[in-house]
Parts: C-alpha cells; structure tokens; sequence
C-alpha cells in the first residue's frame, strides 16, 4: 500500500496571525468580523481573506458542504471590506496629495 503523501501546507507555520480557536465553526458574518480585525489580521481584511482561503484550501474535500457555504459567504462579506477599506484608502491618498 502507497504512503500518503503529506501537503506542503501542513508545514506552514507563521506567527503573523492570531485567529481565536474555534472561529471557523462560526457563523459568516462573526468569521468575517474576526479576521478583518487588526488583532486578527494586523494587514487587515486582505489577509484575513489570505487565512479564510487557505483554511477552506486545507480542508479540502473533508469539508462539510454546509461549513464549506457558510465559510464562502464569509470570503464574500471580508471581499466587501477589502473593496471598501481599498476605496477609503484611495479617497484619503487623494485629498493628501491635493487631488
């Protein structure tokens, strides 16, 4: 019988982010607030979205496909506050150089 071969990702550690235990069995809107909090995701909603992605990536086919839609409707709320926090920042560069 062939081994099973391990993923690259079951090696990655980091210690950039803190998600608090538990969140991703949440609801959408509770896992969307998590991550996009500078506590959660110092870089803000993108790297949350960066944590959501790769947490749903490593799950894989395990996942439950009623976890898998609450976690996609997660990605698409933190989207939404990425898009938004992106066009604030665009606003705020604008009116500093004059614009």
């Amino acid at each position: 019988m062939p081994t099973r071969q391990r993923k690259w990702s079951g090696k990655v550690t980091t210690d950039s982010t803190h998600p608090p235990p538990g969140l991703f069995t949440k609801d959408a809107e509770t896992i969307a607030k998590e991550l996009a909090s500078k506590r959660v995701s110092p870089k803000g909603p993108g790297s949350g979205m960066r944590m959501l992605t790769f947490y749903i990536n490593r799950a894989g086919k395990d996942l439950d496909p009623s976890r898998k839609s609450e976690l996609e409707k997660a990605k698409h709320i933190l989207a939404e506050r990425a898009q938004s926090e992106r066009e604030k920042s665009r606003k705020s560069s604008s009116k500093r150089r004059g614009s």
